[in-house]
């Protein structure tokens, strides 16, 4: 999820947050329509197409789609507040159901903030996704302003032939200021068996989160996670991201790994000094799990 750096105006009708914070879920249901019917509620021409029988912002959520031909529907997350702040409890779930296929993108960076009660922020986002669906969750990036603490979790259920993009990028604090206190989990199931749990933690109050065994002076750090049953018959290889085909890649221009999972997945994990060549990185490792 994405959200402007400003604070326009609140849409009418849009909860303003109170002195506990704002509570907000918005949700998504994307559902395989093979009767490919009108361009109102469903994306592509003819044959299957994917409907979005559910498109539901709240709060800081604006939800838009995103027209393009194909069997794929795309949604963007537009901010309509600043959020998350401090005590604020936010949520995001996306169901794609067996055969539908979502992809899910923002507009702006989120930008986690100091709120009025000194309590974190929770932002939590909940994926399903069916058999033989695909879903691509492709946010900017989360920026962990000073003074700010955030508890963010993203918990993923995939059934058996589910195929899935997501990358997380998080930016430790904004241009020439300390970051704030981010803390995240993120757990992957596929047929009810974990695939992915891990847990990682940054800035005031954690111990050696900046040094050279963690991020070595980096504040970009992120990850992308691709599972596809194309992996059961030859899982990925392992690579390292940045520089020269053959050549260790140089600190300043960030670091990462591509390497396959115990199941039909490849997880790229990266380190950079910014969310630029932070994302250069990833996208470098998306082309190398697709190349096989």
């Amino acid at each position: 999820m994405t959200l402007a750096l400003h604070t326009p105006a609140r849409p009418e009708g849009t909860p303003a947050p109170s002195a506990a914070g704002l509570r907000a879920t918005a949700r998504i249901l994307a559902r395989l329509d093979e009767g490919g019917t009108s361009r109102s509620s469903a994306v592509g021409s003819g044959g299957a197409v994917t409907r979005l029988p559910v498109l539901d912002g709240d709060g800081p959520f604006a939800l838009r789609r995103v027209g393009a031909p194909g069997r794929q529907a795309r949604v963007c997350v537009v901010g309509a507040m600043s959020a998350p702040l401090g005590g604020d409890r936010l949520g995001l779930d996306a169901t794609v159901e067996a055969g539908a296929a979502l992809h899910l993108t923002a507009a702006a960076a989120t930008v986690a903030l100091p709120g009025r009660t000194g309590e974190p922020a929770h932002y939590d986002v909940r994926l399903t996704v069916g058999d033989g669906a695909r879903l691509d969750w492709l946010p900017e990036p989360l920026i962990s302003a000073a003074g700010s603490d955030l508890r963010m979790t993203t918990t993923v259920e995939l059934a058996p032939t589910a195929r899935l993009v997501l990358r997380e990028e998080q930016v430790l604090g904004r241009s020439g200021e300390e970051t704030g206190a981010l803390h995240s989990r993120l757990t992957v199931r596929r047929a009810g068996r974990t695939l992915l749990d891990q847990e990682t933690a940054y800035g005031p109050g954690v111990l050696g989160w900046d040094g050279s065994a963690v991020l070595g002076g980096h504040r970009a750090v992120g990850q992308l996670l691709v599972v596809t049953p194309d992996f059961d018959d030859r899982p990925a290889d392992v690579r390292l991201l940045g520089g020269a085909a053959g050549e260790r890649p140089a600190a300043d221009e960030g670091q990462g790994v591509l390497a396959p999972l115990a199941g039909p997945a490849a997880l790229a994990t990266a380190v950079a000094p910014d969310a630029l060549r932070l994302r250069r990185l990833l996208d470098e490792a998306v082309r190398s799990a697709a190349a096989g």
